[in-house]
């Protein structure tokens, strides 16, 4: 087993561009061209590939880049005993593009099962080597909790749950009995993906729960209360962090807004080992709120963006790591892109070989900051 922690110098979020074979693969499984067990053959080469990729870049966290997933977040939920999901051409608005999103609702009670995504790491595992360690990544316990009650399932969920605490309550439980499944299958570096924080920021979304009758402070600690009680009885030698955004589906975003509002409970108080943050643009504020981290995490700057193919400007980069290093001591800071490349199958507009420019970039930052 590789002893190599996350986050390193130099890391990624997780998902990457989808390739063609795969894209092609998808879609003649979907019209019935191939069988389920062609299909996996394909996503298997793919996974395969997109490793050494990752190893011939000279990084030492390995991905399968979200390959077995159409979502970064529901097909995780769909592992849950009690939720189910349907297609209906819906979605959530994105900066004025839609995200077309499957339904995803509870069934019953939400309980843990055997989750396929462990045997999914079982087959990124194979990889690991004396310099690279397999990090899977899983929607955080908030993603789930307000999955179910944003006003379109507010009433169905209510069937099962009448109170917030009791879903919770559930939430929270599941999520720690599958951790355990990962560490049981030899995961010590997971990562929970977040956008629960990112879209209670800014001034908009203050406006959206005053107009649902929300205290958006009840918001904050109950996201805080399921993602911490998820992490309850988490062994000492696993490794969870957390990234945190504001929306990424095809170069698009869902909201704006600095940490400053959320700093005091998720930069302070969650019990994660590292935070990866959004930091690519003007929307996510300045890194005053960096102030607010508890000693005991450390911070990913994800200063490079995935939406734009467009190249930083290095010097640019470091300058604003060592802003950040007046907030937390720069022995605590990473440097990462802001998300993942491809949250959603469909993927931000780049193209494979400007996505690999952007971590060549990252590398070559981390090594001259960091040596």
């Amino acid at each position: 087993m590789s002893n190599i922690q996350t986050p390193y110098r130099y890391d990624f979020v997780g998902s990457f561009l989808r390739p063609q074979a795969l894209k092609d693969a998808k879609a003649n499984y979907q019209a019935g061209k191939i069988s389920e067990e062609e299909f996996n053959k394909v996503v298997d080469e793919e996974v395969t590939k997109v490793v050494t990729k990752q190893k011939e870049l000279g990084f030492h966290v390995i991905t399968d880049g979200e390959f077995r997933r159409t979502f970064w977040h529901l097909d995780f939920m769909w592992g849950l005993e009690g939720v189910a999901h349907e297609n209906n051409g819906g979605g959530v608005s994105f900066n004025g593009e839609l995200a077309l999103l499957d339904d995803t609702y509870l069934v019953g009670k939400i309980k843990p099962k055997a989750h396929p995504f462990v045997e999914h790491y079982k087959f990124l595992k194979q990889f690991e080597d004396e310099n690279t360690v397999a990090k899977y990544t899983i929607p955080a316990p908030a993603q789930t909790f307000q999955q179910m009650i944003v006003p379109a399932n507010y009433e169905t969920t209510r069937k099962f749950y009448p109170t917030n605490e009791e879903l919770i309550q559930d939430i929270g439980l599941a999520y720690q009995d599958i951790i355990k499944q990962f560490y049981d299958a030899g995961c010590r570096n997971l990562q929970l993906d977040d956008c629960t924080w990112g879209a209670i920021v800014g001034d908009a979304a203050k406006q959206r729960y005053q107009a649902l009758g929300i205290d958006l402070e009840d918001v904050k600690k109950q996201l805080l209360q399921v993602n911490n009680l998820a992490l309850e009885n988490k062994p000492a030698d696993m490794v969870i962090t957390s990234h945190i955004c504001r929306g990424n589906y095809h170069s698009t975003f869902f909201t704006s807004g600095p940490y400053d509002t959320v700093a005091d409970y998720v930069f302070a108080k969650e019990n994660v080992d590292a935070l990866f943050l959004e930091y690519d643009d003007a929307r996510s504020g300045g890194f005053a709120p960096l102030a607010k981290v508890s000693p005991d995490k450390k911070i990913v700057l994800g200063l490079i963006t995935t939406k734009t193919p467009k190249l930083e400007n290095k010097e640019t980069i470091i300058k604003r790591i060592n802003n950040a290093a007046k907030y937390v001591p720069l022995d605590r800071l990473y440097l990462s892109p802001q998300c993942g490349f491809a949250s959603c199958e469909i993927g931000n507009k780049l193209t494979e070989e400007e996505q690999w420019a952007k971590l060549k970039l990252v590398k070559e930052i981390a090594e001259e900051v960091w040596g």
